[in-house]
């Protein structure tokens, strides 16, 4: 456990308030009225040494129950493993301390990251371009609805039901603000997929701007997207696809099916859960679109000495242009996590990647059919799934997520919290990092098997 502390010695103190031309700390803090100050020392427990400190802060994140539990958690944050590299690269000062580049082109090593981020994105997407990231999967996904509004002009969003229900809040959230249309295309409840007829009766009226698609989708569902997006495209509609990053070594690219956009969340490549956050997003377009692309862009050029260098090439938003020509209101970039990701996909390469999908999906397979299995168990929905499923249980008085949560394993959401008619039907994720003992552990927990 690595700790950073800097102690200021009583000559540092003397010395810094010398070259402020102050005399004593109270001159320093004169300013604050009396009233503001607290008026008495600190009623602080004695000081502890290095490593009594150490243990005291081990103590206490040892008291994080969640610390200690086997996580199968989903529902779009997901328990990967993160290289060493990452964080250790990502960390490093020039990295870690640096701020948004208002000079950018002094700013060399950042562009070039950033540059290499957008060039990974575009492929994975299957796209021409990628911005230099966004705050969240969420928000690229509303920013890539509005671009798609101006780009199609037209008004209505069809957002499938399938995308994450705080994502479709967020989108609707922004569409509300400027007045848009959102309708919402439900799921087919026995497969969990989209309902393709009443897809079709919606894009009939001829005024839909784009379709949103999330693949795969909140349930864990592989979506049929290339036959949306070829009923999209001859409704005349934009596609915007929001793609889990690690699907896509395995998944064929949603540029090659026909997505005008590639939105998701970044949390995957090299992010910890982090209770939620920060992460980023990432958002990728075809060329045609780019000056509608909302955030940073970074190019790469030569110099008149004919050196290679980067610059920002575009930047859309509110701070650059008039407000009333601004494509967006995303004020930055997540650079550090997208650097993140950057290490990650550069240290896992096509093949990691490839790996990394195949392990997932294989091991959520085998605790599907292993859960499935049980007496009272069953698989929500029909469709084929990457690395996520929704299980209900049928056994009266039996509460699987608690039973489980008290052998130790983490498990859900209880899809309740957004559909009263899906309470106790839980997501269940399985990513590389679960052993095949933890998934026979988690089923023992259930019951023994039929």
């Amino acid at each position: 456990m690595a700790i950073d502390y800097i102690p200021h010695t009583g000559s540092d103190r003397e010395a810094m308030l010398a070259a402020l031309g102050l005399g004593s700390v109270d001159e320093l803090f004169e300013d604050i009225p009396p009233a503001l100050r607290l008026g008495r020392a600190l009623d602080l427990p004695p000081a502890l040494t290095e490593p009594e400190l150490v243990a005291h802060l081990e103590e206490l994140a040892a008291a994080n129950a969640g610390a200690r539990k086997v996580c199968f958690l989903g529902g779009g944050v997901y328990d990967h493993f993160i290289p060493s590299v990452v964080p250790y690269l990502a960390g490093r000062g020039e990295f870690a301390t640096a701020y948004t580049p208002y000079q950018p082109e002094v700013s060399q090593g950042t562009l070039r990251a950033i540059f290499e981020f957008q060039t990974m994105i575009a492929e994975l997407a299957g796209l021409d371009v990628a911005n230099a990231s966004m705050y969240d999967g969420a928000t690229a996904l509303a920013e890539a609805a509005f671009m798609a509004v101006n780009v199609a002009r037209r008004e209505r969003i069809v957002v499938l039901g399938g995308v994450h229900p705080e994502a479709s809040q967020v989108l609707q959230t922004y569409a509300g603000g400027q007045g848009l249309p959102v309708t919402v295309v439900p799921v087919d409840p026995e497969e969990g997929t989209t309902d393709l007829k009443a897809l079709d009766e919606v894009l009939a009226a001829g005024d839909v701007a784009c379709v949103l698609i999330q693949q795969p989708n909140f349930y864990g569902c592989l979506e049929p997207a290339p036959e949306i997006a070829r009923r999209a495209k001859a409704a005349g509609a934009m596609v915007v696809v929001s793609a889990d990053p690690v699907s896509l070594g395995l998944l064929e690219a949603p540029g090659r099916y026909g997505a005008d956009i590639v939105v998701g969340d970044g949390q995957s490549l090299g992010l910890p859960m982090a209770f939620g956050g920060p992460h980023f997003g990432f958002f990728a377009c075809r060329a045609e679109h780019v000056r509608r692309l909302p955030g940073r862009i970074v190019g790469r050029t030569v110099d008149r000495q004919g050196r290679e260098g980067y610059v920002l090439t575009l930047q859309t938003r509110e701070q650059h242009i008039r407000r009333d020509r601004a494509t967006s209101n995303i004020c930055t970039n997540h650079s550090l996590m997208a650097l993140a990701a950057t290490i990650h996909l550069a240290a896992l390469g096509p093949r990691g990647l490839r790996q990394l999908g195949e392990l997932c999906l294989h091991k959520a397979h085998y605790l599907a059919e292993r859960i499935e299995a049980l007496p009272g168990f069953r698989r929500v929905f029909r469709a084929s799934f990457f690395k996520e499923f929704v299980v209900a249980c049928d056994r009266p008085g039996f509460d699987p997520a608690a039973a489980a949560l008290e052998a130790g394993y983490l498990v859900g959401p209880d899809l309740g919290r957004w559909e009263r008619e899906r309470r106790g039907q839980l997501l269940v994720a399985v990513t590389e990092r679960r052993t095949r003992e933890q998934m026979d552990g988690l089923v023992a927990a259930w019951g023994v098997t039929a």
